[in-house]
């Protein structure tokens, strides 16, 4: 378990002292915007890499008993997190997670202010309630409580950065998922990142699902649906 806790701190930090405007703007200045993201992605992914090897490595220890109800969870809800994920790093967002630079917020921006922090935790959240065991606990319980804990962090920023310009985001947009929608301060819209969003996330469900998962991770999403 310590390689694990060991991945996880270390996947902690990466998010959050970049994040600090200090030391963003001093990484962005040294080697540009596009290279800055570049390199952060290819670092995200290694240790996001080294968190699941720790994860997979890790003594299996069983805190309830797997269930087709709880695999369903995972199903449901991990591709509606992988969705929120895409969306969010391919639309321009002033006020949170993405890898586009823009004013103008995109059409995920409708439904959440903050979709790449949605997505992990409906991710993390589906595979906690599927894989019941310890493991599977501290990682994606850790990974579920990082992005719930990100939600008034990032207000806060975007508040400080934007000064006079977040009243108008604000009041566009909601934390809570299609909020803002419900309450007739935004309306629901389609642009080009939340579609190639929408056929990435099918494309990529319909592999994991159909052996994918199963080769990467040693576990079948359907088969778990029979136990």
């Amino acid at each position: 378990m310590n390689q694990l806790f060991l991945a996880l701190a270390a996947f902690v930090a990466l998010h959050s002292v970049p994040a600090l405007p200090p030391v963003r703007a001093g990484a962005v200045a040294l080697l540009g915007r596009k290279t800055y993201l570049g390199l952060y992605s290819l670092v995200s992914i290694l240790v996001l890499g080294w968190v699941f090897h720790a994860a997979l490595n890790a003594p299996y220890i069983e805190l309830w008993e797997p269930s087709a109800r709880n695999a369903l969870a995972a199903i449901v809800l991990a591709p509606i997190g992988l969705f929120l994920v895409l969306a969010g790093l391919l639309a321009p967002n002033p006020v949170s997670i993405t890898l586009r630079q823009g004013n103008r917020p995109g059409a995920i921006v409708a439904i959440t202010r903050h979709p790449v922090l949605w997505g992990f935790l409906l991710w993390a959240s589906g595979h906690l309630i599927a894989n019941g065991d310890l493991r599977s606990l501290i990682l994606f319980g850790g990974l579920a409580l990082f992005s719930a804990t990100g939600f008034p962090m990032l207000d806060k920023r975007a508040r400080r950065r934007l000064g006079s310009d977040w009243q108008a985001i604000e009041n566009r947009t909601s934390v809570i998922p299609f909020l803002a929608i419900a309450s007739g301060r935004s309306r629901p819209e389609i642009d080009a990142p939340l579609a190639i969003a929408l056929a990435l996330t099918a494309s990529v469900t319909a592999w994991l699902l159909l052996g994918g998962h199963a080769a990467l991770f040693g576990a079948d999403p359907l088969l778990s649906l029979t136990i």
